[in-house]
């Protein structure tokens, strides 16, 4: 079920934002935003949500890219999304490898917890946009609403609205009438 008044969109990077890979991205010239990704997080902003971004990022435990690095990703991220008229408030990472145990990498909601709390946000007028299990697991374990892109109807459930991407996500999210 998705929030009647919506306040606060936690978003996956890579697939959702921007284009994945599966060697990981691992510079900021990589990082490339997917088409009508950046306009949809203006929408969003421009609607009066607040913003997070909440990533696994095990490139960092696997020696891919440094924390260094990563940040320099994210810059030019908050970058892009501002240069297009949005802001994101804030991106939590988990740079632990697969099997590490601990209480951020997703599934497990540990980041989706620390982010609710710097936004102040309730689980009520939350909702979390991935485009993998993972994500929409994290989402149910905090209670918050969950989108899948880049899915067909069904494959997360039938509790979870699927959309081509975060454009469409973000469309079907504004026209259901969430503030």
């Amino acid at each position: 079920m998705l929030p009647v008044e919506l306040r606060w969109v936690l978003l996956d990077r890579d697939g959702v934002i921007n284009r994945d890979s599966d060697q990981y991205i691992r510079a900021p010239q990589e990082w490339q935003p997917l088409p009508g990704a950046l306009q949809a997080l203006e929408q969003l902003t421009a609607a009066g949500c607040r913003l997070a971004v909440v990533t696994n990022q095990s490139g960092v435990a696997r020696g891919y890219l440094s924390a260094a690095t990563l940040a320099r990703i994210h810059a030019r991220l908050f970058s892009a999304v501002a240069a297009a008229g949005g802001r994101i408030e804030a991106i939590f990472y988990c740079p632990h490898a697969p099997g590490s145990g601990c209480d951020c990498r997703k599934p497990a909601p540990g980041l989706l917890h620390r982010a609710m709390r710097f936004l102040r946000a309730d689980a009520a007028g939350s909702v979390m946009i991935g485009d993998s299990q993972r994500d929409i697991d994290a989402a149910r374990r905090c209670g918050v609403a969950a989108i899948g892109v880049g899915a067909r109807p069904g494959a997360f459930g039938e509790d979870v609205m699927v959309a081509a991407d975060l454009r469409q996500a973000v469309s079907q999210l504004l026209r259901r009438g969430a503030r």
